[in-house]
């Protein structure tokens, strides 16, 4: 039985199309949506809609198939569509006529948004937390290694004189302002659409505030037409705060593959953290670095994917949109396992000290010694042709 049956049934080809693998991904957003359900149901006995018994068996109800999706006990069937009817069977099969009565005051259209929403702030928060053990990791990764000069490179050339401590805290100050960005994000989606129904609002005297507070929203998502339209656009606000994170764990490991390559040898990776080849007997690779390299292009293909699919719509709610709920889920779980990985990744990385002092070649002190030349009274473009002229030679 799905929610909006009529009396007729729809043609398996068109069932199995328009359903997709939304099933399979609503197990993502399962716990949320019962937990929107639980704050729904009270909401619904403080208004009178139902009575206070009866939100209390739903309440009770929902709290029971919570359990049964953490144990794995429970799962959501194709002909279901989605978690929405999941859950509305159930609890209809377990409490009868008062089962048919959580569906009252909301439209599976705000309902989906108030369970993504909740899904994307606790990954976001969730987010936030393991890039500060990333930052920490980085952290104790130079106390451990203390400051070895390196090589600074500029155009993939050497440069000027670097340290293992000035390399490794450039990550540390991007992770730093990446968790503004994260922070930023929360603040954005976290706003209550409960009680917008399809977009138009509902013609009920819903208490949204209530709704509000319960799911631990700081406000109230006022317009019923913009909360639809909201979806794409807080989607995409909080993947395009993943790729932050990703853009700077790509350069982290563009980097590592440069210096732990045996023409450089600067960083060490543990053999525990390295492939081999089916062919090459001798080889060990960096496929650790090169997959976090990836990632980045990864989020940003879902980004764009969210962006692009919501793109040239009409006002209101259109059926597009659920292409858009994949490529979300799937940003969240890489980036936080990239995340662990970056930890680890710090955790275990050594520095070889000779390898280090033997690249700190002269040319890396050019600029150095033209401003001793400065120092001396000499003016500045003097020098620096002074300077170069001994390395032309």
């Amino acid at each position: 039985m799905k929610l909006w049956q009529k009396g007729y049934e729809l043609n398996h080809e068109v069932e199995r199309f328009t359903t997709g693998n939304d099933y399979l991904l609503d197990m993502h957003l399962i716990e949320f949506d019962c937990i929107a359900s639980q704050a729904h149901a009270r909401m619904l006995g403080k208004i009178g809609i139902v009575s206070q018994k009866e939100a209390d068996e739903l309440v009770s109800e929902l709290s029971n198939l919570i359990e049964l999706v953490r144990s794995g006990e429970f799962s959501i069937a194709p002909d279901q569509e989605d978690c929405h009817t999941a859950i509305e069977m159930y609890l209809t099969s377990k409490l009868g006529d008062t089962g048919k009565k959580i569906h009252t005051g909301r439209s599976r259209n705000d309902q989906v948004l108030t369970a993504i929403r909740l899904y994307t702030k606790a990954q976001l928060e969730k987010t936030l937390i393991f890039t500060k053990r990333v930052i920490a990791a980085i952290a104790e990764f130079v106390e451990r290694v203390g400051e070895l000069p390196i090589p600074g490179f500029t155009h993939t050339r050497k440069a000027m004189p670097s340290s293992t401590k000035m390399w490794a805290e450039s990550f540390k100050c991007s992770l730093e302002d990446d968790l503004t960005i994260i922070d930023c994000a929360i603040k954005l989606v976290d706003q209550s659409p409960l009680g917008t129904g399809a977009g138009y609002g509902i013609p009920l005297p819903l208490d949204r505030e209530f709704v509000a507070r319960e799911l631990g929203f700081s406000r109230v998502q006022q317009n019923p037409i913009y909360a639809q339209h909201s979806r794409s656009k807080f989607d995409t606000f909080a993947v395009n705060a993943l790729v932050q994170i990703m853009f700077d764990l790509n350069r982290l490991a563009t980097d590592l593959i440069m210096f732990t390559l045996p023409e450089f040898d600067l960083f060490k990776l543990p053999d525990a953290f390295k492939t081999g080849s089916s062919i090459m007997p001798q080889k060990k690779n960096p496929d650790i670095l090169e997959l976090m390299r990836a990632k980045l292009h990864e989020l940003n293909g879902c980004e764009c994917a969210i962006r692009s699919c919501t793109a040239n719509l009409i006002s209101g709610y259109n059926r597009d949109i659920q292409i858009t709920k994949e490529p979300l889920i799937k940003a969240f779980e890489s980036a936080l396992q990239t995340l662990c990985i970056a930890e680890l990744l710090f955790a275990n990385l050594s520095v070889n000290p000779e390898k280090c002092a033997a690249a700190m070649t002269p040319e890396l002190f050019a600029t150095e010694q033209a401003y001793k030349l400065v120092q001396e009274g000499i003016p500045f473009r003097d020098a620096y042709q002074m300077i170069a002229q001994k390395f032309m030679k």
